[in-house]
């Protein structure tokens, strides 16, 4: 029989309960781009379509264990990182990636504030972050606000090249900022910025009307680290992610789950019709 292997990533994050977003929706995502989900688990929340009720640390040594369980016995060709919580976990990723952060590449997604609002990081975390993690980062995806919390100062959408010197004293070597936010427009863009070589490319599509929003940054950030997993160029994996995500978000604009802001569709290519409403 012939033998075949796993195209394996690892997704560092937060547990939600609701399914939507969190290391819930980065193994959806992975697994519907081809790609073998590993976990390690830094928190538990409480949340649903409506907001976060709880959340939970794990343990910055249980963190660290289930990292190296993981990448001492697996075969991963990416890494994502997405909610941290605290400084002490932070610590616990960034020891854990240093051997491995040369050659596989890792995907931060700098979560600090739920789509609800709810904060998911503490305020002593951030410093912790940009110190320990940047500096082992192929690619930061904040959007907006977080971009602005980072930076000190907001982005100018006008002039994105005005933050590069900024990036880069933070030591990212690549930073995809995510437009979303700006409800001004009908149209967003996300701005992948290349410091190091003074490189600004624009990924632009129209706003889809709808209220199943929950987890897109996660999303879009394990797409990203998916596609790195197949052997993608950074630029056409974000392209390909960014086309992932919009396609979610157009295939699942039009179902309804929960009472407050619904998850896209993470399923959309493999499911003409969701189960059991094929006659609606």
């Amino acid at each position: 029989m012939e033998s075949k292997s796993y195209v394996v990533a690892l997704s560092i994050a937060g547990s939600d309960s609701g399914g939507g977003a969190g290391i819930q929706a980065d193994i959806k995502t992975m697994s519907a781009l081809g790609v073998f989900a590993t976990t390690a688990i830094t928190a538990v929340t409480a949340q649903n379509t409506c907001g976060v009720r709880m959340v939970q640390a794990m343990p910055p040594e249980v963190v660290h264990a289930q990292i190296e369980a993981v990448m001492e016995d697996m075969p991963v060709r990416s890494i994502k990182i997405g909610m941290l919580f605290s400084a002490p976990i932070i610590e616990a990723v960034a020891a854990a990636l240093k051997p491995y952060a040369a050659e596989v590449p890792i995907v931060l997604d700098p979560v600090m504030i739920a789509q609800s609002g709810d904060p998911l990081i503490r305020e002593e975390a951030i410093e912790a972050m940009k110190k320990q993690l940047f500096p082992l980062s192929t690619l930061i995806t904040p959007n907006l606000p977080e971009a602005a919390a980072l930076l000190g100062t907001a982005f100018d959408e006008e002039h994105p090249t005005q933050s590069m010197e900024a990036w880069e004293e933070l030591q990212a070597r690549a930073v995809l900022i995510k437009g979303g936010h700006n409800q001004a427009s009908s149209q967003i863009v996300d701005y992948l910025l290349v410091p190091g070589k003074h490189l600004v490319h624009r990924f632009e599509h129209t706003r889809i009307l709808t209220s199943n929003t929950h987890g897109t940054g996660c999303t879009l950030s394990s797409a990203i680290a998916a596609y790195l997993a197949h052997g993608y160029e950074l630029m056409e994996a974000v392209e390909r992610a960014e086309d992932y995500l919009v396609q979610a978000l157009e295939k699942g604009a039009g179902w309804r789950l929960g009472k407050g802001a619904g998850p896209v569709h993470h399923f959309h290519a493999f499911w003409q019709t969701l189960p059991g409403t094929e006659n609606n």
